[in-house]
């Protein structure tokens, strides 16, 4: 054997043996979370980027479901050892996990970390309950109101709409039903849950107060507000029942061009923008008694019971996906708010602000926007408030005794769970 091919071997064995033991020094992070289709396709560039970034770490994203999916499979696998690394939990469900020790408190890695000058304000306190800091939001969203610009034109309403009010908005709704019913056109869609949340608050109450924690489900306000909504389904006929049953079919009727107008997350921008084109139309949420819109949206935990090496890779990918690069890629795809200061100064965010017309709506939002509560018992209120809403909204049952009932339910859920 020739000395050259014996040095050209030896270095391919050393290659190998190099490359076989960073692979095993690869540390793994398991990932759920509950992004599908663009948003999952957005993931996984971030992810990618990473990676490569990051040869040492590997991170193996799991899709889930949605958020109820998440809580439900992550109570499963608790109790099973089978939890993941790091999880995302939408902002008002993580409190579930905090509050039994679940979480681990990312409070070192957080003030430790030039990140937390980078993100604003609202970001920076989303995953906070105490002094504890236990998510970084990854996907923030306000609701927005999206019409569809040729329904309008059709039904006779011209230019931009005045949808600041609870009545302008049912007006608006019952002129598109009256001109376009025989087309199989309806005025609205049934406002889903996080839209409910924010006309609630538009209508100056809350569910919960963020600050108090104090169950405002029998507050007045709260009531009227409700009973607003529930009277474009069953007295007006303006929304279609099977948006009540099942959320979903509002969306996909308004991206069909079925529906005239949705309240909806800004996280479906980019969705209703490739439905319906320049036939989309973008406005804020009314401010029909003061003008509050409540900030949704996920961020991502970490498991307390992972080894130190995989919550320490954890927190170092967490860190990224919050980083200007990653959170441009993010908001461009999506259309979700952008979590840190320097995301619109990224080509992807720039190009997206000045090409996507009403991208920006719920960024202008956010003087307005505010936190919500995330105490164990918002996951226990989120989850029966389904049910509520169906009962009132079909006119199964009256909405000021529904909500009075269950502000009582609500109340004693919470003091069964903090004793």
């Amino acid at each position: 054997m020739s000395r050259k091919l014996h040095v050209l071997i030896a270095a391919s064995v050393l290659a190998l043996a190099v490359s076989a033991s960073a692979a095993q020094a690869q540390t793994t992070v398991t990932f759920w979370h509950s992004f599908n289709n663009k948003s999952g396709e957005a993931l996984e560039e971030i992810i990618g980027k990473y990676e490569a970034a990051n040869p040492e770490v590997d991170v193996q994203a799991e899709y889930v479901g949605n958020y109820n999916d998440i809580v439900a499979r992550l109570q499963a696998a608790i109790p099973a050892n089978r939890a993941p690394d790091a999880v995302i939990l939408e902002v008002t469900r993580y409190g579930l996990f905090a509050d039994g020790g679940v979480l681990a408190d990312l409070t070192p890695y957080f003030d430790a970390d030039p990140l937390k000058d980078e993100l604003y304000d609202y970001a920076r306190q989303i995953g906070v309950i105490g002094d504890k800091n236990y998510i970084v939001p990854f996907n923030s969203s306000t609701p927005v109101l999206y019409y569809n610009k040729d329904i309008f034109a059709r039904a006779g309403i011209e230019g931009e709409p005045d949808l600041s009010t609870f009545e302008q908005i049912a007006d608006a709704a019952q002129t598109v039903s009256d001109a376009l019913a025989s087309e199989g056109i309806t005025g609205i869609a049934a406002p889903g849950q996080f839209a409910r949340w924010g006309l609630v608050m538009a209508n100056g109450s809350d569910l919960i107060d963020a600050t108090t924690g104090e169950i405002l489900l029998d507050d007045p306000k709260t009531i009227e507000a409700y009973e607003w909504m529930a009277s474009l389904v069953h007295d007006r006929q303006l929304a279609s029942a099977d948006g009540v049953t099942e959320e979903d079919n509002g969306r996909d009727a308004f991206l069909a061009g079925k529906v005239g107008i949705m309240m909806n997350s800004t996280g479906n921008y980019v969705g209703a923008r490739d439905a319906l084109g320049e036939d989309l139309g973008v406005l804020p949420m009314p401010c029909n008694d003061g003008c509050a819109v409540p900030i949704g949206g996920a961020g991502i935990g970490i498991l307390a019971n992972s080894p130190q090496e995989a919550q320490d890779a954890a927190y170092d990918f967490v860190s990224y996906a919050a980083s200007a690069e990653a959170n441009a890629i993010w908001f461009a795809a999506t259309g979700y708010l952008p979590i840190n200061r320097n995301s619109a100064e990224q080509p992807v965010a720039a190009e997206a602000l000045a090409s996507q017309p009403g991208i920006d709506v719920a960024i202008n939002s956010l003087p307005n926007a505010h936190g919500r509560a995330r105490t164990p018992v918002v996951t226990w209120m989120r989850t029966n408030e389904y049910d509520m809403w169906q009962a009132m909204a079909l006119g199964q049952r009256p909405v000021e005794e529904t909500l009075i009932q269950f502000a009582e339910e609500t109340r004693a859920e919470e003091a069964r769970t903090s004793n």
